[in-house]
């Protein structure tokens, strides 16, 4: 009796542990997702898909790191962050200089 009540117990403990990692998963997938809609710097694009080499409002490369794109007279311009987006976006004729289109 001990050996199938320590068979039930370990194997309900393993279930348990497999619904977690499980959970956990499906967790991070979510997350992943938001973050995919999310405007915050945690995103990343490559700098091959960006017109610019330099973040038009603050002068950054874009091979540094891009968190934000906008497109612009047919062209998409990477910016480091939002703010540096919205930045630009006041303004974007004066701005566009500053970008270095490729």
């Amino acid at each position: 009796m001990k050996i199938i009540l320590s068979s039930l117990m370990a194997s309900m403990l393993l279930f348990a542990l497999a619904c977690g990692q499980s959970n956990t998963n499906t967790s991070t997938s979510d997350t992943s997702k938001v973050a995919m809609t999310d405007t915050s710097a945690e995103k990343s694009y490559p700098a091959s898909i960006v017109n610019n080499k330099k973040d038009p409002s603050c002068g950054m490369p874009v091979t540094a790191g891009i968190g934000d794109t906008a497109h612009y007279e047919n062209l998409v311009i990477g910016f480091c962050s939002k703010e540096c987006k919205d930045e630009f976006l006041k303004n974007p004729k004066a701005n566009l200089a500053a970008a270095e289109i490729k």
